[in-house]
């Protein structure tokens, strides 16, 4: 790891006032052209001691606005320092954790979630095949399984491109490579002509990783051109850890980007996702009539808080790689507890190997006991066929052993 280490209390909280004092000062400073201000200090005081203690709660009340994209020409002059820490983070994410040649470089942000990081990047390349390939937007489709996250059909209706789903198998969540093959036919005798594929490094319901090999080859195969995006908004901090030996990173060639979530595994506040992809990409997004922002804007959103890229800094540097790695091996032995013991009681699930969600057939879950541990229903309705587990930090082993101590009292109960 070149860019993700760990830091002391200290060395962190040194960095982050160097940053601020980097930046314009509403209370101090003669600011008179920024549509912006410091929080209404009325509601939020900010002569509290302990925000001292607490950098990141102070750059929340400082209120840096990190409109624009900062790996890419200039930004707003007026909040540097903490843009500079916003690229730290990316660096860590796309070069350390994901493999990105750094002399090739790469764009991205820190964007208000994974939701808007997916829809980015199927807005890149839809302008892309829309500029370079002068493609009607009516030749242009997106490709995803069925289990993909409700961001890239929420893309599909804004953007105007229609979405292909993929059939996947029903116990091992894979994208089925016949319903690729029907689908693509399909849309080819549609008009179809252009396609952004998206891949997921762990789907919300399943924590299922595709294999993006399965879309790439046919679409090579047929000589069709394709953008190759990742979503890793769940598992981008915990399949790089667990499965070591992959390719579904930048040094793949086919791979164009990747959105990871920071309020997810990272427990970072939410309304925290992160979009990173290749040079040379993200400027099929520039929109030129933000002639006021400094650098134009590249980003969905605009304006999004620099808090944000701070927690996502501190969280890292808290850490470091190695210690995120005890982290995720912690939660991957309580995931292969509760494996071993529904495996004793016979009951039916999908668990991405690796991975630290496990995802029940419905059918062995009493609808009060769901409740009570407040399971996630796959569909909030009769047909509901799965409850999923996410072993996040706070499910602890007792948690479990509750859990499935009720299990077994039921089947006692219906056995007797």
């Amino acid at each position: 790891m070149k860019y993700w280490k760990k830091m002391s209390a200290n060395e962190r909280s040194e960095r982050i006032h160097q940053a601020l004092s980097e930046n314009i000062d509403f209370n101090t400073d003669a600011s008179l052209g920024y549509p912006a201000s410091r929080l209404d200090e009325k509601v939020f005081a900010n002569e509290s001691l302990f925000l001292k203690e607490m950098p990141v709660l102070q750059t929340f009340i400082a209120n840096p606005n990190h409109i624009g994209c900062h790996t890419f020409g200039t930004s707003e002059f007026a909040f540097r320092g903490t843009q500079e820490i916003e690229r730290e983070v990316l660096k860590m994410i796309a070069i350390d954790l994901f493999k990105a040649n750094e002399e090739e470089g790469f764009d991205g942000y820190i964007s208000p979630g994974g939701t808007e990081a997916n829809i980015q990047a199927v807005w890149v390349y839809r302008n892309l095949f829309l500029k370079q390939y002068n493609a009607l937007p009516q030749e242009i489709a997106i490709i995803a399984s069925e289990d993909t996250h409700y961001s890239i059909p929420k893309a599909s209706n804004l953007l105007m491109i229609d979405f292909l789903p993929i059939e996947v198998d029903f116990n091992t969540r894979a994208p089925k490579t016949e319903s690729i093959r029907a689908e693509l036919k399909k849309a080819l005798s549609n008009g179809k002509k252009y396609f952004i594929i998206v891949a997921n490094m762990g789907t919300t319901m399943f924590g299922s990783v595709d294999n993006p090999t399965l879309y790439t080859q046919i679409l090579e195969e047929y000589q069709l051109p394709y953008q190759l995006h990742i979503d890793g908004a769940y598992g981008g901090f915990v399949y790089p850890f667990s499965e070591q030996e992959n390719n579904i990173n930048f040094t793949n060639p086919q791979v164009s980007s990747l959105t990871i979530d920071a309020h997810k595994m990272l427990q970072a506040p939410y309304g925290t996702g992160i979009f990173v992809c290749r040079k040379g990409l993200i400027n099929n997004v520039l929109t030129k009539e933000a002639e006021y922002v400094e650098g134009l804007d590249l980003t969905l959103c605009g304006s999004r808080s620099g808090a944000n890229a701070v927690a996502v800094w501190t969280i890292l540097t808290t850490y470091g790689p190695h210690k995120w790695y005890e982290k995720i091996s912690i939660l991957k032995m309580r995931t292969n507890w509760l494996c071993k013991q529904l495996d004793s009681l016979s009951i039916a699930y999908f668990r991405e190997p690796e991975m630290n969600i496990v995802t029940i057939q419905a059918q062995y879950i009493d609808e009060k006991i769901a409740h009570k541990y407040n399971l996630v229903p796959q569909k909030h309705n009769q047909e509901n066929q799965w409850y999923k587990i996410v072993l996040m930090e706070h499910v602890e082993l007792e948690h479990l052993k509750d859990f499935i101590n009720e299990i077994k009292a039921l089947q006692m109960q219906m056995h007797s």
